[in-house]
């Protein structure tokens, strides 16, 4: 669906990053690179941010009107 605000694990914000994580993934950067540089050192968080997968527009067709 939509990323959590904070990592399940250790409360870390992570959604701030995400946008630029997938901006700059589709450019071909190196995932790891991108964790790099954005600062999340946790394998928690990197698990967060590797492991979503957006669903939202998907679950939205179904919405009851």
């Amino acid at each position: 669906m939509i990323i959590p605000m904070r990592c399940w694990s250790c409360g870390k914000p992570i959604s701030h990053l995400f946008e630029e994580f997938e901006a700059r993934g589709k450019k071909g950067e190196s995932k790891k690179d991108i964790l790099d540089d954005l600062g999340v050192d946790r394998y928690c968080c990197r698990s967060m941010i590797l492991g979503h997968v957006d669903l939202i527009d998907t679950v939205a067709q179904f919405k009851k009107v």
